[in-house]
């Protein structure tokens, strides 16, 4: 069984948190995909999602747009995991990557990394833009961050109770524990160079550009044959300093929404007992 078949309507006691909620099985492409940014998460990725948005490409998917933006997301993505690492339901077709990523010209991020062979089989005609770090830079900023947020006690209690977390939590846990073989402290950086020199051999050369943001628009836009902004720098969004303070900000609000919906139960409970109650008194 899929697992996107888990999928439930948005609780209307989650007014603490503004996600939308998009079933994406639902969606075909809408735009043409067009470039594949396929290097790991922490190399710069929110600053190209900026970038690209800025020189007009219709949203660039990422990590983000399934973890704080339309958490429904992460049941497809699950269901592409389960498919490729456990051999369970059938592998992703460009069909398929349509209807999750249809609105989107560009993707980035994790865990669209881990797609890196299917999504360049989907989309032959896509550019592809391999993002790089200093490989020790980039582990410790994982380390702190995202793989921190996959080993959050909060999130992991959270998923048991709250309609955004419930979805989000385990497919995050899933990729990190098949992309980065359930060790990423130990594991992640073996598995980094070899992402990247699997793509470097999947991919002509004059389809790929491997690019740090560091090296500002002028190569990115030959490669991708736009004009350079003449009115703005690169992008830098750098979250690492508040990815934690962010995280556990919207922790928060999910508990509200979880305590919202509490309430909303003892309310139901309370008017049935009531109406019971009402009832066996008028017999009387």
């Amino acid at each position: 069984m899929a697992y996107a078949s888990k999928y439930t309507r948005k609780p209307l006691t989650d007014i603490f948190t503004s996600d939308t909620d998009i079933d994406r099985r639902q969606c075909t492409r809408t735009v043409p995909m067009k470039v594949l940014l396929l290097g790991c998460g922490r190399t710069g990725t929110a600053s190209m999602r900026a970038a690209m948005k800025k020189l007009g490409y219709v949203d660039t998917y990422h990590m983000m747009n399934c973890s704080i933006e339309n958490p429904p997301d992460a049941l497809l993505w699950m269901d592409a995991l389960r498919a490729k690492y456990d051999g369970v339901g059938e592998p992703f077709t460009r069909k398929d990557w349509d209807k999750l990523l249809g609105g989107s010209q560009a993707v980035c991020d994790w865990p669209a990394c881990a797609f890196a062979k299917e999504l360049i089989e989907a989309y032959p005609e896509a550019k592809v833009v391999l993002t790089g770090r200093d490989i020790d830079s980039w582990h410790a900023s994982s380390m702190r961050t995202v793989y921190w947020r996959a080993t959050d006690p909060e999130l992991r209690i959270l998923s048991h109770f709250n309609w955004a977390a419930g979805m989000y939590y385990p497919m995050l846990k899933k990729f990190f524990d098949c992309f980065f073989e359930g060790d990423f402290p130990n594991k992640g950086k073996e598995v980094f160079t070899r992402h990247y020199e699997e793509v470097k051999s999947m991919v002509p050369k004059e389809k790929l550009l491997e690019f740090r943001v560091t090296e500002g628009w002028e190569p990115l836009c030959k490669f991708l044959g736009e004009p350079v902004p003449k009115d703005c720098s690169f992008p830098n969004v750098n979250d690492n300093s508040d990815f934690i303070s962010r995280s556990k900000r919207r922790n928060r609000r999910q508990m509200l929404n979880v305590a919202a919906q509490a309430v909303e139960t003892l309310m139901l409970i309370g008017l049935i007992l009531y109406l019971i109650f009402y009832v066996q008194m008028s017999w009387l």
